[in-house]
């Protein structure tokens, strides 16, 4: 696991669990202190298994007298009524922190799980599938890093690490050329992404050197003369209202990658149970 990564972690639990413990668990209070339990964990929908370590950071944080034993990996396909994890250690832990590490789970499960869905559909092709950073706040890291446990891939993490330039940005800057110089100028060697809606933007994107352009909402005729005119050139993306039954299609005309807001913002969350007893 990388540094980012674990720190994006550590920082999301602490988070969660200061809003949920707040000044503390007063339901937990009615058990005795020294009272131990035992507990499982079970999906009652078919998903894919992501979040591991945010559960585990999620009880380490709570109490480390709490053991956890997991009986799936991250990735794994599963389907309804498996055991996930069991636990064991004192009650009051276990209940204070059920309900956070059961957040994270159903969650991020939830984004590999639809995720797995759409690269299904798409598994004839070579396109590769792309988050956006439609996510949910504070959760960027840990939902990109679900994406990629259901076959797909992600865009930039942020508005740090590449150049999208937009209608907006090509306005305020003058022209597609203009913006994409500048980007250059400000950050050599991030990559420069340009957003075009015409196959005029897209020559001068492609005179203007861009390393992938964003085709929004091209029809599919328009993809495929797309991909013939920026052949060896620059990456195309295609993006705009897709979705599962147009999907394959799209990555029949041989675009390079498809973004979808949807593996993030539509996500559902899957139905899990933490099942008790002393």
């Amino acid at each position: 696991m990388n540094t980012m990564l674990h720190t994006a972690i550590v920082k999301n639990v602490t988070s969660a669990l200061e809003e949920d413990i707040g000044s503390g668990d007063i339901t937990a209070q009615l058990i005795p202190e020294n009272t131990q339990a035992k507990a499982t964990v079970i999906t009652r929908d078919h998903c894919v298994i992501c979040g591991i370590e945010w559960v585990n950071e999620v009880f380490k944080q709570v109490d480390t007298k709490i053991q956890i034993i997991w009986h799936v990996e991250e990735g794994d396909s599963v389907q309804p009524n498996i055991a996930l994890f069991s636990l064991e250690g004192p009650a009051r832990g276990l209940l204070t922190g059920e309900r956070a590490a059961l957040n994270f789970l159903q969650t991020l499960s939830g984004t590999a799980t639809i995720c797995k869905e759409y690269a299904a559909l798409v598994s004839h092709t070579n396109v590769k599938l792309l988050d956006t950073r439609k996510t949910i706040p504070g959760l960027r890291q840990a939902q990109k890093y679900a994406v990629t446990f259901g076959g797909c891939h992600n865009h930039r993490i942020g508005l740090y690490d590449a150049f999208l330039i937009k209608e907006n940005h090509i306005m305020a800057c003058g022209s597609i050329q203009k913006a994409v110089e500048n980007a250059h100028a400000i950050a050599p060697g991030k990559p420069v992404e340009v957003e075009v809606e015409s196959m005029t933007e897209l020559q001068q994107a492609l005179s203007a050197k861009a390393d992938i352009i964003m085709l929004d909402n091209f029809d599919n005729a328009s993809l495929i003369e797309a991909v013939k005119i920026s052949s060896g050139v620059a990456k195309l993306e295609a993006s705009g209202g897709i979705n599962k039954q147009t999907l394959a299609a799209i990555a029949e005309t041989g675009v390079d990658y498809i973004s979808i807001g949807a593996l993030t913002k539509d996500c559902k969350a899957i139905d899990l149970s933490m099942r008790f007893s002393l």
